[in-house]
């Protein structure tokens, strides 16, 4: 595959790069918002992504719906079970991304597992990414040792490649990720699977500050964060919060009653504290 280190040209200020920089000009901190491309249904998700960034999301994590999600919690694993019966794949959300974006104006992280994307073809994968107006790739099962083939693709159709650090990361690993990470750097918030939880991990703090040392790069913090006041607590300690888990199942409950606003206005829960 090649080593994950070559050197890649520069490319221009990515979007990602750009809402950073103004949520930090305007001292502000980001909220990142995951929902699952498919569910309940492809018509359903661009009125859905309209909504989350009309919350307040300031980048979309758009999941790609994968048979076997072993980094997921039941939530998200049942989200994938819809989009997957409703015909939910790869190609068609490629196909249906350009509609969604020409009303977004967010970052759109494609987040998906490693599969899928093999499947498709690394070059193919990256080239229909960037025309269909995606910013990133996050795949959840890929490491850095297996990634010299992903990185080259991505960074030759100018997309930004986030990859993730847990708790139990050495500092070799933390500095091996953050190297290969552009955009940001999505940091797990505990070991174990998505979800949502009472309380936050102790163990966010230390990584927080550990992976400081290794990138100036935006810190995302995800994994069970599920409400206003975790999301504040996360913003405290880095640039960003992700939930993921809590707006699947706002979109799960809320949506068959509300529509997309009532999930919109879940996030404008999440992103303004209430």
């Amino acid at each position: 595959m090649g080593s994950a280190s070559t050197l890649i040209p520069s490319k221009a200020t990515s979007r990602i790069e750009a809402r950073f920089r103004e949520l930090r000009e305007r001292g502000d901190k980001g909220l990142v918002v995951y929902l699952t491309a498919g569910d309940p249904s492809l018509e359903a998700t661009g009125g859905l992504l309209e909504a989350v960034e009309q919350g307040g999301a300031d980048v979309i994590e758009l999941g790609i719906p994968f048979s076997d999600p072993l980094a997921d919690g039941p939530v998200i694993q049942r989200a994938s079970e819809r989009a997957l019966r409703a015909g939910t794949t790869l190609r068609k959300v490629l196909d249906h991304l350009p509609r969604w974006r020409e009303k977004l104006s967010v970052p759109v992280v494609l987040f998906t597992y490693f599969n899928p994307v093999l499947q498709y073809g690394l070059e193919a994968f990256a080239r229909e990414s960037r025309r269909a107006g995606a910013d990133a790739g996050l795949i959840v099962d890929l490491t850095p040792e297996e990634a010299g083939g992903y990185i080259p693709a991505m960074r030759g159709h100018h997309l930004d490649t986030v990859f993730l650090a847990s708790p139990t990361s050495t500092d070799e690993r933390l500095e091996r990720v953050a190297s290969l990470s552009t955009g940001f750097l999505y940091l797990i918030s505990r070991t174990g699977v998505t979800g949502e939880r009472q309380e936050l991990s102790k163990s966010v703090r230390p990584l927080v500050e550990r992976v400081r040392r290794f990138t100036s790069l935006p810190r995302a913090v995800g994994f069970g964060i599920s409400t206003a006041a975790q999301v504040r607590e996360i913003q405290n300690l880095a640039e960003a919060a992700v939930v993921g888990s809590a707006v699947v199942h706002a979109i799960e409950d809320r949506y068959p009653l509300g529509g997309p606003e009532a999930v919109g206005d879940f996030v404008r829960e999440l992103k303004g504290g209430r």
